[in-house]
């Protein structure tokens, strides 16, 4: 669609009231498009493959796999081609799975709308709707593109989901509807104006394309530059030392390649996709749907969690808790009175009303409703003037504050009607200010006898008299006070972001036995410039009747504290907070741009499945860190020890071909990791990746490991006077062993007793080790130049093997208990 036809869509004044011809919208729907918001582009198949291609760790990959062909060195360019076409494909496997269910999850919702066609409805594909339509609503329809109202009966509209406003708007004709919008009561008729991409609706699904990268997302971004810049600097050395050395420069170059392969953890995409899908297909046996991998690691990191009130951390089922009269008793007249309002009412029914009419089911016998003041959203009450055994009375119900200018009254504990003091006014408000207190909304309901007229109007709402309060409670979940036990447990802090007053909401998180140390309300946020919001942020636990620009707000106030911020959230306001928070959670039944800016769709809306995806996200980041650091650690270690092997050697350490071998046996046996046992403590804290962190552990680990291959180069030389492929041979053996081995050592800090590896990892390990084994002394071992080992070499590489892992555990215990001392 040409952006000249986007600016011509028609306003009412082009609107047929008979609708469209069919013919017509035929021309429109060809003119303007579908009624759709446009999403993200989805890629083919084959652009989703290749992607992965641009990932930096592949790239070193396919750069070292070109020199290997174009330098003859087939053997090399395969293995490492081998390598590529295994990280790369089982990862764009996983990673398919996974979104192909939220795609059919999403292809399950469908949307019909009454459309005028040829002056007859009918009920059609929203998707088929264009500019001109004139589409009939009803109590319970979704609006389904912008128009303005040609009809209006008794039209409310809830806005809620655009505007964060908990209260329906009256429609009248000529007034601007919105797509997303939906029609709490009444009827009406709309000519559409725009479609699609032109509605507000899809400027704020525009809005959220340009989403936030997550830390996890940062973090991975710096070790790829660790690795990219240690890989350079290596190829570097390698070649200048061997060209001082005159050695052949063919082949130099395909040894520093192998190196650079060598210290690539060119496996890393995989075993994290291999994690993640492990734990995204256990989320979603618990009825969680993960739509981006990524969403797992966050979910370890998550510190804070951010969530609405209503319907994840209460029941949404608001009922009636009890009445109050003015001497402060229950009284049933009370509940008689506003049970008499709300059924004869044809305005807008609120869940207050359905609870009071839910809670008094009685008949209204001999009452005859003679003229109705609807509610409206300016006076904030309604009444009906009703006529019982010939007495008309007005009965008013609403909200307190509107209701205490126009009160002169009071009813004494006979009944009689009593002047209402200034004194007495102020007693009154101090009584509703104790019921929201309480965390009670509250509706006040009174009373006028009138005289019989022909016209009653809203200026009869005065001189009334005060029957008493009817208060409301929405019970708090029980599920959701041990959710949040656990949250807590699992060190992360529940926010409440709520439109609802900052009182209910004390009350229901007092309920639940969650600490609040500090409340903000919108208007006090507004307040706050950016720097003074970020100040209070972090201790503030209820943030109350804030708007989606303020929750927006706070979400970023959070992030920029260093707080990994998840949010959960349904409606289209919560949209840009779900797309600016680390992780976004929304639920099955959530508008569509709620859930296309979600990381997580949850089946149900509660907090438990939260706290599931927690550990299994940490469960995910703890065997990905596993594999991070055995691989730097072995990998730096390695290459260090040829790289000064190359010193003094007349020989390479290890040619090309048994660097890269040694290498795809080394990460074979990490395929099971993602399946290891994780330490219950492992799982209490949040987890970040730290590059700090692991270039320490590299560092400190890879001499190690250097120390020990030099004390094995020594030996091999000066004792058993190796031949150059004797001395790949023992040395291949001692790397790959060690590497390997070592995992069991470094995977926990607890006893090997009391943390036993996973069976499929201790399989993976043996059977590594023993293809090894198989490879040197099958035929296939001298294609690779290895000789036959002899048994006095190979008791001397079990020793140092054995050393090797007693120093790595030593060292690590000392680590953990620095650490410790130093947080």
């Amino acid at each position: 669609m040409s952006e000249k036809q986007q600016d011509h869509q028609p306003d009412t004044r082009d609107c047929n009231p008979g609708g469209l011809s069919s013919r017509e919208a035929r021309r429109r729907l060809e003119q303007y498009g579908q009624n759709v918001i446009a999403k993200t582009k989805h890629i083919s198949g084959i652009q989703a493959y290749l992607a992965r291609f641009k990932n930096p760790l592949v790239l070193i990959l396919l750069l070292a796999a070109g020199i290997s062909f174009f330098m003859g060195e087939i053997a090399s360019g395969t293995i490492i081609t081998v390598i590529i076409l295994i990280s790369t494909s089982l990862d764009f496997a996983n990673t398919y799975r996974s979104e192909k269910a939220v795609s059919d999850l999403e292809r399950s919702v469908h949307t019909k709308a009454t459309v005028l066609r040829d002056g007859k409805p009918r009920q059609l594909d929203v998707a088929c709707l264009v500019p001109g339509d004139v589409v009939a609503v009803q109590a319970g329809s979704i609006i389904p593109a912008d128009g303005k109202v040609i009809s209006s009966n008794s039209l409310l509209v809830d806005e809620s989901s655009l505007t964060g406003e908990s209260y329906p708007v009256a429609k009248q004709p000529g007034d601007q509807i919105y797509m997303g919008s939906s029609v709490a009561s009444g009827s009406g008729e709309l000519c559409l104006t725009a479609t699609g991409a032109k509605t507000e609706f899809a400027h704020i699904a525009t809005s959220l394309n340009h989403g936030n990268t997550s830390e996890f997302e940062l973090e991975l971004t710096r070790f790829s530059g660790l690795i990219t810049h240690l890989t350079l600097g290596l190829v570097i050395f390698i070649l200048v030392i061997n060209i001082l050395f005159q050695r052949s420069p063919a082949q130099s170059l395909l040894f520093a390649i192998a190196l650079a392969v060598g210290l690539t953890p060119e496996l890393l995409p995989l075993i994290m996709t291999i994690n993640l899908t492990k734990g995204s297909l256990r989320m979603s046996k618990k009825g969680v749907i993960v739509k981006k991998l990524a969403a797992m690691q966050n979910f370890g990191a998550m510190d804070i969690l951010c969530t609405d009130k209503t319907g994840t951390l209460t029941e949404n089922r608001i009922s009636v808790a009890k009445t109050q009269d003015f001497n402060r008793t229950e009284c049933r007249k009370i509940i008689e009175l506003a049970h008499t309002v709300c059924q004869l009412s044809s305005s807008y029914k609120s869940p207050l009303d359905t609870a009071i009419i839910s809670h008094h089911q009685a008949k209204l016998t001999g009452i005859r409703l003679v003229r109705e003041l609807p509610f409206d959203f300016e006076r904030k009450r309604e009444s009906v003037i009703v006529s019982r055994a010939d007495q008309l009375t007005m009965i008013t119900k609403g909200a307190p504050d509107s209701l205490f200018p126009i009160i002169s009254r009071y009813r004494d504990k006979n009944g009689t009607a009593r002047h209402l003091s200034p004194l007495l006014l102020d007693r009154l408000k101090a009584d509703y200010q104790e019921l929201s207190q309480q965390g009670l909304r509250t509706l006040l309901i009174a009373t006028k006898s009138l005289e019989t007229k022909d016209e009653y109007q809203t200026k009869d709402e005065s001189d009334l008299t005060f029957e008493g309060f009817v208060c409301f409670t929405d019970p708090a979940k029980k599920s959701a006070a041990k959710s949040l036990r656990d949250l807590n447990q699992n060190n992360i802090r529940v926010k409440i972001i709520s439109g609802d007053d900052p009182l209910v909401c004390q009350r229901v998180a007092h309920d639940l036995g969650l600490e609040v140390t500090k409340v903000l309300t919108g208007d006090q946020i507004n307040r706050l410039n950016d720097l003074q919001l970020a100040k209070v942020v972090d201790r503030t636990s209820i943030f109350a009747r804030v708007n989606p620009s303020e929750k927006l707000r706070i979400i970023k106030a959070l992030r920029r504290q260093g707080h990994v911020v998840g949010y959960m959230g349904d409606g289209i306001n919560d949209a840009p907070s779900l797309k600016a928070a680390d992780i976004g959670i929304s639920v099955n039944n959530a508008v569509e741009v709620a859930r296309d800016a979600a990381d997580i769709i949850l089946l149900g809306k509660s907090l438990r499945y939260l706290n599931d995806g927690v550990v299994e996200g940490r469960r995910t980041f703890v065997n990905t860190a596993k594999y991070l650091k055995m691989s730097l650690s072995s990998n730096f270690g390695n290459m260090i020890s040829m790289a000064g092997a190359s010193l003094f050697l007349p020989f390479l350490p290890m040619t090309a071909p048994q660097i890269l071998l040694n290498n795809l046996l080394y990460d074979s046996s990490q395929f099971a990791l993602p399946s290891d046992n994780v330490d219950p403590v492992q799982l209490e804290k949040p987890r970040q990746m730290n590059i700090k962190s692991l270039k320490e552990f590299m560092l400190v680990f890879g001499l190690i490991s250097s120390l020990f291959d030099f004390i094995t180069f020594a030996i091999l030389k000066l004792v058993f006077n190796s031949t150059a492929a004797g001395f790949q041979t023992y040395w291949f053996i001692e790397s790959l062993v060690t590497q390997t081995l070592v995992v069991l050592i470094i995977r926990s800090p607890r006893a090997f007793t009391k943390s036993l590896p996973s069976k499929p990892l201790l399989a993976s390990i043996a059977g590594v080790i023993l293809l090894a084994l198989a490879i040197i002394f099958s035929p296939l071992g001298r294609y690779f130049g290895f000789v036959q080992p002899t048994l006095a070499p190979m008791l001397v590489i079990s020793l140092i093997t054995l050393s090797y892992l007693v120093v790595v555990r030593v060292v690590s215990l000392l680590m953990v208990r620095h650490n410790e001392l130093i947080k």
